[in-house]
């Protein structure tokens, strides 16, 4: 059978168009809309009834981190305008590994990584939707319940036929890799039809008729779009937000030390919120939209703040984005803890602390073994660097000496605060 070609309308978002329903206008005065498909047709969708959307993650690590927020968050806002997120978790396309933008290919996992992965993100995502079986309660659902008893010749027959290799091929995620003559497996080249055979699944099981993604995902989303039109004739729609780097270039959810995580026993919520204390002038007011639920009247007015007064703004961001994830408490015994130690120059007990062995400390341990050990520095080339900077302190005293060993004559209160700069502190507590 003869296949039209692909025409849906498929754009940037269009700022001509004033948005009827609550959802998008707040998602567009915020910054999340990039992408749309044919946003007319989805803003009556939203302004006449309950919509549900969703947003895939696959399970390559326990955690997700600072990276994904974009994605929580635009869920979040969704049910916040009463609507259904559903969380589709890639226990099935783990197996294969998405490839966009990747310059090589996945390490594939096994079943029980990809199984611990699954409930590691379950928890991150639980403290922004409110889950049930309410009509705009979040769903969780994984796609290996469909995709482990695909037969190969029935995707091929049923999905295979109304994918074009020519246009696959035209995927800037696919001409990336072959560009850079890095390859691209078969099992990777798949990852897209299985996407787009996602996007079905939810519409045919869940009433699934839009989906959000980064903008990175554009091609896959419009595939899914697409297939669910040709096979099944109904309209859905994709939606993309886009990429967040910080003003400086640098990749959000990344910092010299690794990810931003979002579990707490990979990043202590006191981390997580020098994080955020931490971001550059130029991004504030951005960041305010995006990861804060403050009215945007008050985050113009924080955003509009110049000199030191913009450190008050910061600390607002860090204190509302560390809630959302942590709780209420949590935020302000990190804010709490922040204000003991750079205002007040206390080793506060809330510190993170590192243990260190007291043998070791007995012997005499090495200055840059300390800062290394604390997380300070990534090496002992880093913790010199940090010291001739003028970076290094311990127990708020500047170290000028290399060589300098502490011992159990530099506890304080059981403690040695090691700091690097006026940010980023540790207690080094003996055991």
């Amino acid at each position: 059978m003869h296949q039209r070609p692909f025409t849906s309308a498929f754009s940037r978002a269009n700022p001509r168009i004033m948005s009827r329903s609550a959802f998008l206008r707040e998602a567009e005065a915020r910054g999340f809309l990039f992408q749309c498909t044919d946003q007319e047709a989805l803003d009556n969708a939203l302004s006449n009834g309950t919509v549900s959307a969703y947003t895939g993650f696959d399970c390559t690590a326990d955690s997700l981190h600072v990276g994904h927020m974009m994605q929580i968050m635009l869920l979040r806002l969704l049910q916040r305008h009463g609507h259904r997120p559903v969380v589709l978790l890639g226990g099935g396309t783990t197996r294969i590994g998405d490839p966009s933008f990747r310059e090589e290919a996945r390490q594939l996992l096994t079943d029980a990584q990809i199984a611990a992965n699954m409930d590691g993100i379950r928890a991150n995502i639980e403290p922004f939707l409110t889950f049930g079986t309410g009509p705009t309660d979040a769903t969780l659902v994984n796609n290996a319940d469909w995709l482990d008893t695909l037969g190969y010749i029935e995707i091929l027959r049923e999905v295979g036929v109304h994918f074009s290799i020519n246009r696959m091929l035209s995927f800037d995620s696919v001409r990336t890799r072959l560009e850079r003559e890095q390859g691209l497996t078969f099992l990777e080249f798949n990852y897209s039809i299985l996407q787009s055979y996602d996007f079905r699944e939810l519409n045919r099981r869940l009433g699934v008729t839009l989906q959000f993604g980064g903008s990175d995902q554009w091609s896959n989303i419009i595939s899914g779009v697409d297939l669910v039109r040709r096979t099944d004739g109904k309209q859905v729609f994709g939606f993309t937000a886009p990429l967040v780097t910080t003003a400086s270039g640098a990749k959000m959810g990344k910092t010299a030390k690794g990810a931003v995580w979002l579990t707490a026993e990979k990043l202590s919520p006191y981390d997580y919120w020098q994080f955020w204390r931490n971001t550059e002038d130029a991004d504030v007011g951005r960041f305010l939209r995006l990861f804060t639920e403050l009215p945007l009247d008050e985050i113009g007015r924080l955003a509009a703040l110049q000199g030191a007064e913009i450190n008050e703004a910061k600390k607002i961001l860090a204190t509302e984005a560390t809630g959302i994830l942590h709780g209420r408490e949590s935020a302000e015994a990190a804010a709490e803890t922040a204000r003991r130690a750079f205002e007040q120059g206390e080793a506060a007990d809330t510190l993170p602390s590192v243990a260190i062995a007291a043998s070791e400390l007995a012997e005499g341990l090495p200055i840059l073994r300390a800062l290394t050990v604390a997380g300070l520095a990534q090496s002992n080339g880093e913790a010199r660097r940090l010291i001739r900077g003028g970076g290094a302190r311990v127990n708020n005293e500047a170290v000028t000496d290399e060589m300098l060993k502490l011992s159990p004559a530099d506890l304080q209160d059981g403690a040695i605060k090691l700091s690097a700069g006026r940010k980023q502190h540790r207690l080094l507590k003996p055991v």
